[in-house]
């Protein structure tokens, strides 16, 4: 299996890159890598730091997306960059996932051009495991600020399918973010939502689902628009840093926390690490024909390792394919209804008529 990674994309990029790329391939023996970015610099970085190129093939991009480029950069003014480059290589075949740390706004706007979306998808959307007791999949996590009703459906079909399929959820509990669990709640979008996805088969809907119940497992697949996905996201990850510091000051205040500590320093650890999103490495980009996936921008080796293990599971478990047939189900079984509506509203309407006819033929 042949995975390409951008190299020059992220805070810590190439290096860090190279590392996780290095990890990656001698973790999982049937993954190879390309890594591309500039050439002469990721040869000089593995030679200084004595990284074995074995299974990674580099492919030279002497361009950069930078944090600060627009979403447009990556197809318009930088099509020399390392992420359009990979792209592009993603789309005509020469790998069978893209990873990347750089620019979401452009890495999504990229994708979406270069690879294109599954046919029948409306939007794509980025899906991001939340660090909680047991993971819950986000979508969509900042890349649609405007969506409808029905994008929302299709993103519970997407979310949905990822965790069954890479998590091994049987049947994933599907909820809709919302300021109330009653089925009225919300603006008239998620009330449309909440009909569209409650009569969509293949999915387990389980209703609105409040903020509060997020770290508590209320859901598998929590759907929502980015613009409120991404503010979830950025508040999960700053109180999980606020508890962490605030629980270590705790434990440093004097002698008897400190040696407290030291006896639960194994379940602090394991608890410090259950929020720690590094550990589920990337986000996929759902609703694209090929694997994209997003690495945190701050990623080191470690979370670029994990994100080439998502990437290659995300393969390995045929979820694109799954994704396809899954759609273009949702939306013949969406025709087949718009159609018998169609047929109802005909035969309510003759009905009308024929009762009105009659009724006229009765006065006269």
């Amino acid at each position: 299996m042949k995975l390409i990674l951008d190299a020059m994309g992220g805070d810590n990029a190439p290096l860090e890159i190279i590392k996780g790329a290095a990890q990656a391939v001698a973790e999982y023996p049937d993954v190879e890598l390309i890594l591309v970015g500039i050439e002469t610099t990721i040869r000089e970085i593995c030679e200084k730091e004595k990284i074995s190129l074995e299974r990674i093939e580099i492919m030279d991009a002497p361009d950069v997306v930078t944090m600060e480029d627009s979403a447009q950069t990556v197809v318009m003014s930088k099509k020399n960059s390392s992420m359009s480059i990979g792209l592009r290589a993603l789309a005509s075949g020469k790998g069978e996932a893209f990873i990347s740390a750089g620019n979401t706004g452009a890495l999504m706007t990229g994708a979406t051009l270069l690879v294109r979306c599954v046919k029948g998808v409306k939007r794509a959307a980025i899906a991001t495991i939340l660090p909680m007791e047991k993971p819950v999949l986000m979508i969509d996590s900042g890349s649609n600020i405007n969506v409808n009703a029905e994008y929302l459906m299709q993103f519970g079909i997407l979310g949905s399918i990822y965790m069954e399929k890479v998590f091994e959820i049987d049947s994933p509990r599907v909820g809709l973010l919302n300021n109330g669990t009653e089925e009225h709640k919300g603006t008239a979008r998620e009330v449309e939502a909440y009909e569209l996805l409650k009569n969509t088969s293949g999915i387990n809907f389980i209703g609105n689902v409040e903020g509060k119940g997020i770290p508590f497992g209320a859901c598998d697949v929590l759907v929502t628009d980015g613009f409120t996905g991404n503010i979830v996201l950025k508040t999960i990850e700053g109180l999980s840093k606020f508890m962490m510091k605030k629980l270590k000051g705790i434990f440093m205040k004097n002698f008897v926390n400190k040696l407290s500590a030291l006896i639960i320093k194994k379940e602090f650890s394991t608890l410090k690490k259950s929020f720690d999103a590094s550990e589920y490495g990337g986000a996929p980009f759902l609703g694209i024909s090929k694997p994209v996936f997003k690495a945190h921008g701050s990623s080191d080796a470690r979370a670029i390792k994990n994100a080439v293990r998502q990437a290659r599971e995300y393969v390995v478990k045929g979820v694109p394919a799954i994704i396809d047939e899954r759609i273009a189900a949702s939306i013949a079984e969406n025709k087949t209804k718009i159609q018998a509506n169609k047929a109802a509203v005909a035969d309510e309407k003759v009905e009308k008529e024929v009762d009105a006819d009659g009724k006229a033929s009765a006065r006269a």
